[in-house]
């Protein structure tokens, strides 16, 4: 086996997630709750002292911390989590410095690799931003263009991921790259973290959620093994 490479935000109590805001103003923050559901305490009298365990409760929205997208976050009817292949998720990478690109200035066709680089790839593009997560710049992040997510599309790509928030620019409400990339099975993933250790290397990328049925996304733990 080769070098392991963790690409996961840490999930935990109060994380930081979405804010959706909605046409009269109002802001809905995403985040997770983790808590005990019974404590070591609770549960030593039922082991008469020899034993105690905990069990964990955990509640969150499923687009949250390092996550993938399934069709169905973007088309009613399309393959949830559970019916994802797990050959869709384990596949050869690439990361593209897109270190260059802000919020104001995204990633164009110009900062991609030929076409033949890409096809049947986990591409993933590294803007850096996760040194930023858990402050509020994070909220505000470099997005690839419209230009750039097609060529992506028609060069093949299999996985989109991302260092930032969402794939997509805020300000474009069609949402190509969810639109584009999950109407084609293409899955994304976002909240990635720890790219810049995989620039310039040969490496496969996991991204693996629970299967559950009738989910639209989940978390993941992303991973890279380095060849």
């Amino acid at each position: 086996m080769g070098e392991i490479i963790d690409l996961t935000q840490t999930f935990e109590d109060g994380m930081p997630g979405f804010r959706m805001k909605a046409p009269d103003g109002t802001v809905r923050a995403f985040t997770a709750s983790v808590r005990p559901f019974l404590t070591h305490a609770e549960s030593a009298p039922n082991y008469g002292g020899k034993a105690s365990f905990e069990i964990t409760e955990v509640r969150f929205q499923t687009s949250i911390g390092t996550y993938l997208d399934a069709p169905r976050h973007r088309y009613p009817d399309a393959t949830d989590i559970a019916g994802l292949p797990l050959s869709s998720l384990i596949l050869d990478g690439i990361v593209i410095d897109g270190r260059g690109a802000t919020p104001d200035r995204p990633l164009s066709v110009a900062d991609l690799p030929p076409a033949p680089d890409l096809k049947n790839r986990a591409v993933l593009i590294q803007f850096g931003w996760d040194r930023h997560w858990g402050k509020e710049t994070y909220f505000s992040y470099p997005y690839v263009d419209r230009a750039a997510l097609a060529y992506l599309k028609d060069a093949g790509t299999r996985l989109f991921g991302v260092d930032a928030l969402n794939a997509d620019n805020p300000a474009d409400l069609e949402r190509p790259a969810h639109t584009w990339f999950l109407g084609a099975g293409i899955h994304i993933v976002e909240n990635l973290r720890g790219l810049e250790a995989l620039r310039g290397r040969r490496f496969r990328f996991y991204a693996i959620p629970l299967k559950v049925r009738d989910a639209a996304a989940f978390p993941v733990r992303a991973f890279a093994e380095v060849s």
